[in-house]
Parts: structure tokens; sequence; C-alpha cells
């Protein structure tokens, strides 16, 4: 799960800042607005991406097919979720890719998602893009937290399949290559089902399926809500299948 997280995560980097951004009805990218005191924010309402806690709360999102980090970076920090956490002075020596780190005295204000190898990956400020950074134990360094779920593939909501998609893909208002939408990212994903559609692909791999998904970066005046992704970028099936990641077909729409 850290592991999908850490990915989702990272396949944000170059995304704008975004105060308040990520905090929709639903995880995703979403446009700001002004946090009263910054001057790099007041561009923020025309900046569609995430502010730090908005990044976790997708990047955990994509991870277990549940909002289970929907809150601002104090409220993650308390989450019930944790399974473990780490005092400053433990430094970075116990930590795992996925594990959450958190800045604040008396009120968390930020939060980053642990890489690895002294690195991190962040939404740090207005005026910035999401981006990897070296981890920063100084100052008001509050400590990490690990949130908790087992190995494997988690259970998705109800109505949707996880698949697993060999490269980033276009998304389209239709099953045809007519009105594009955005970005569906390469990785994990979940669709909700399979329509027929124009044929994808080249002599020796194809794919005429086309699976209904929200996408991860809409074009500007766009809805990623509903989208169609051709069937041809699912990892490890032939041509003409369209499967989940257990092998089971992904049902008509």
């Amino acid at each position: 799960m850290a592991q999908r997280a850490v990915a989702a995560a990272c396949g944000q980097i170059g995304v704008w800042y975004s105060w308040g951004g990520g905090h929709g009805s639903g995880p995703g990218p979403t446009f700001g607005h002004y946090d009263g005191h910054d001057p790099d924010s007041r561009q923020d309402g025309q900046r569609r991406g995430f502010d730090c806690s908005g990044l976790v709360r997708y990047a955990y999102y994509r991870a277990t097919g549940g909002d289970i980090l929907n809150g601002v970076a104090d409220a993650q920090f308390h989450t019930g979720r944790a399974v473990a956490r780490f005092s400053p002075g433990q430094g970075t020596g116990p930590l795992l890719p996925g594990d959450l780190m958190f800045w604040g005295r008396g009120h968390i204000h930020h939060v980053a998602i642990y890489l690895g190898a002294g690195q991190m990956v962040e939404a740090y400020e207005s005026g910035t893009h999401v981006r990897t950074a070296p981890v920063r134990l100084g100052g008001d360094y509050a400590g990490a937290v690990r949130i908790g779920g087992g190995g494997g593939t988690p259970p998705p909501a109800a109505g949707r399949h996880w698949v697993e998609t060999f490269a980033a893909a276009t998304g389209y208002a239709g099953p045809n290559t007519a009105e594009p939408r955005g970005v569906l990212n390469k990785g994990r994903n979940y669709v909700y089902c399979k329509v027929r559609g124009a044929r994808v692909g080249n002599d020796r791999q194809y794919n005429h399926w086309w699976l209904r998904t929200d996408l991860d970066h809409a074009f500007p005046g766009k809805s990623g809500r509903g989208a169609y992704v051709s069937a041809y970028y699912l990892a490890r099936w032939g041509n003409d299948e369209a499967k989940d990641v257990n092998g089971a077909v992904i049902p008509n729409c």
C-alpha cells in the first residue's frame, strides 16, 4: 500500500502547489484559493493542483481505493489509521517509504511523504510545483506517522475494478479519439466498465475495448470524470482483452 502511495504522489511531480487544492468532494487536484497573506498565493485560484495534505489525501486514496486521509495536515497527523509513530529525535532511521513526515509546533502545518534515502515528495508552497526534496529534520519537524494496511491489492470501492497500465494514456469523452479530456497516469488505476470502440494499436498489439474511468490530469476547461481510456494500455493481457489485475473480465457499461 505504501509503495502505491509513493508512486501516486510521485506521479504528480510538476503539478502546481495550490493552497486548498486537493480538498474537493473527491480526492484529486482542484483549484485553490488565496491563503490571505502570501503574495504568491494570490494566483492559487487559477492553479489546479494540491496543497500538502491534498497530495497526501490523493496518494493514499490511489493506494487504497478509499478516502482514508481526508483532512488537513493536523488531522492527518492525528489519524486513527496510524500503526506507528516516530519522534523527531529518531530522524529517518526507522522510516520506510510511504511514511508521512510532519512539521509544526502545537498545530501541524505541513506534511510530506518519505521516499527513502533521505528524500521526500511534497507540495511545498504557493508558486512552486509538487517536487522531491531532501528531508528537513530541523526547525519544527514534529515526527512521522506510518499508515496502516496490509500487502496485496486493496479492494476497490463498489463498482470499480483495479487495473494496471504500462504507460500514461490519454482519456477521451467517448470510446474514440475525437475529444481528448486529459491523462491517466501509468500504474495502478481503477475503472468502472468497458465499451467497444475505435481500434487502438498496431498490427501486433491492438485493442477495441475502452475503459470508463476518472483521469489524473484534466486538460484546461475539460472534466476528467467518466472519461474513456483505451484498454490497449493494460499491462499483461492480450489483444482485445480487458481484465483487471486479478484476471477477471471487466464488465460492460
